[in-house]
């Protein structure tokens, strides 16, 4: 395998390959350590998730895991722990440029996802001059190009975001519809069974609809069945396991070799 460069967030590579259609793999990064984000970026997938949903991560745990990942391939992706402008500014200005949404259900809260990452008059982003992710005011033009650079992934994980798919991905600014399985089996009665055959409906409906407006679409799947099922299904942006079950699973393994 030819070795590959840093992630370059300015152009943003993700975002241009998102676009492109590349099949992106990408792994979970949950448990806040910068050592075990470090390992996970010397393996080579195309992108990492640092979770601040349901994981213990914060602005200042995250911020050491972004430097742990300056040497990387890997391009950092974050999802805020909720749909909201101030949230979002902060990780913006932590240094982030690639965003998962949780738990959007509408065309309109697509927008205000989109309105809170982007500079006036595109959006509502507050402006600090010297910041992380203009390098403390070192970056020349930034101002004029981060809005075309950043990256905005939004979670369908109900049955009002499926509805509404259609219309979240009409909406300039959101490159790609991701499917919370999870989430989406409990809200549509199937808690704990995301292989059920209504959700299975569902997800793909997704799928069809982000490929018919020309958007990507993205979903977990730690189970390698289910993962190269929704890649030949069309699905690109992908994550296929995390750094909490690779670790578990793998302590589990080694303790019952002795058994």
């Amino acid at each position: 395998m030819a070795e590959r460069l840093p992630y370059s967030p300015l152009p943003n590579s993700l975002r241009r390959d998102l676009l492109a259609g590349k099949r992106l793999i990408g792994c979970w990064s949950a448990l806040g350590s910068p050592i075990t984000t470090e390992v996970l970026g010397l393996a080579g997938f195309d992108w990492l998730l640092l979770d601040t949903e349901h994981a213990p991560n914060d602005v200042l745990s995250l911020i050491p895991q972004l430097m742990a990942l300056k040497d990387s391939s890997s391009a950092p992706v974050v999802r805020a722990a909720w749909n909201d402008a101030v949230l979002l500014k902060r990780l913006l200005d932590a240094g982030f440029y690639n965003f998962l949404i949780p738990f959007v259900q509408s065309a309109a809260e697509a927008r205000a996802a989109v309105a809170a990452t982007r500079y006036p008059p595109a959006g509502i982003r507050g402006i600090s001059v010297a910041q992380r992710s203009n390098r403390y005011g070192t970056v020349k033009d930034y101002l004029a190009t981060i809005n075309d650079n950043i990256t905005l992934v939004v979670q369908i994980e109900n049955a009002a975001g499926v509805a509404a798919a259609a219309e979240i991905a009409a909406v300039p600014g959101v490159d790609c519809l991701f499917v919370g399985p999870s989430d989406l089996a409990g809200a549509l009665g199937h808690l704990g069974d995301p292989g059920h055959p209504e959700v299975q409906e569902a997800i793909q409906t997704v799928f069809r609809i982000a490929r018919e407006a020309g958007k990507a679409s993205g979903i977990l799947a730690p189970v390698e069945a289910d993962a190269r099922r929704y890649l030949e299904q069309g699905c690109t942006f992908v994550a296929v396991g995390s750094d909490l079950g690779l670790f578990r699973a793998a302590t589990q393994r080694l303790r019952d070799i002795y058994s």
